[in-house]
């Protein structure tokens, strides 16, 4: 909607994870790093966390793309809330096996039977679990059981588990003692330094985007900083809003107003931001205030694309 406004190829501030377009962070980095290499040398068990919305799906994605598909093939899960028995049926469906009895203990004996056969091929099997912190423990301990699945020198089958914090805090449970054991890697990414802010920002508006210098000023960046906590999933949902503020308003440039409107939309400005906000910010966004005006964001900017229209 606003890209030919800014002269943009495409939307910089999509919220759905794109691995072409991941900002790499030390941490992220060395994350990425630890996954392959956890991978490709058939380590086992792998724990990756981090708060939601700070790249580990678009991490996990990334990873899947450096995969080659002759060498490995991932059964990736991404709604985890599952019963034992649904688990290992969604298990053995993404590893392409349809026909498949009803007896678990059948159907365990198929699986280290495929898993048996790839080993032999020089192909990995890797089971990745996405929101891992949702897991209730009698699907961890079928997890954890699955790692048994191994010959005298390598694991069969490699497990990531990526999640938020709480997935940190489950694993520690004295119920879970044998399966935190096998953890042969436990890898953490954090969210954006303020520096990092800027650069993330900017990396996404060139990479996606249509190059040239990021239209926000100094003061809007850090308002941006402050109100997203430096979580990359909040930064793209607030410059997305503000950018669609600044087009509404006929401005080149996203300054603080707008960012202020656009975090106070999405319920992201606390007290201690209000309060530290100039004055002329709270002052340009007093129009949702006026009566009859329709406080919505999509509703202001309808307002005033009906006004332009009725001028022309």
């Amino acid at each position: 909607m606003y890209e030919s406004h800014f002269g943009l190829r495409n939307c910089p501030f999509e919220m759905t994870p794109d691995p072409a377009a991941i900002f790499l962070t030390d941490a992220h980095r060395e994350a990425l790093a630890g996954l392959s290499y956890s991978i490709l040398k058939r380590k086992g068990f792998v724990v990756l966390t981090g708060k939601a919305g700070t790249g580990k799906t678009t991490l996990l994605r990334r990873l899947l793309e450096m995969t080659p598909g002759d060498d490995a093939a991932v059964s990736m899960v991404f709604n985890p809330t599952l019963s034992a028995a649904e688990f290992l049926e969604l298990l053995l469906l993404n590893f392409g096996m349809r026909d498949f009895p009803q007896s678990k203990a059948q159907r365990l004996t198929m699986l280290e039977a495929l898993l048996t056969r790839s080993q032999s091929r020089g192909k990995t099997r890797v089971l990745v679990v996405d929101e891992a912190h949702k897991l209730n423990l009698e699907v961890l301990e079928e997890i954890r059981l699955l790692a048994n699945f191994e010959t005298s020198d390598h694991k069969l089958l490699q497990i990531v588990l990526a999640g938020q914090p709480e997935l940190d805090d489950l694993l520690r449970l004295p119920e879970l003692w044998q399966l935190k054991q096998r953890i042969a890697v436990w890898l953490r990414i954090h969210s954006l330094s303020p520096g990092q802010v800027i650069e993330y920002m900017q990396y996404r508006w060139t990479r996606l985007g249509g190059g040239g210098l990021l239209p926000f000023t100094p003061d809007a960046v850090g308002l941006v900083a402050k109100c997203s906590s430096g979580i990359p999933r909040l930064i793209n949902a607030i410059s997305d809003n503000a950018l669609l503020i600044a087009f509404g308003a006929k401005l080149g440039v996203v300054g603080g107003a707008q960012i202020l409107e656009a975090a106070r939309d999405l319920d992201l400005v606390t007290p201690a931001i209000a309060a530290q906000a100039a004055p002329p910010i709270r002052l340009q966004t007093l129009e949702r205030y006026l009566p009859g005006e329709n406080k919505g964001l999509f509703g202001r900017w309808a307002s005033r694309t009906s006004r332009e229209g009725a001028h022309r």
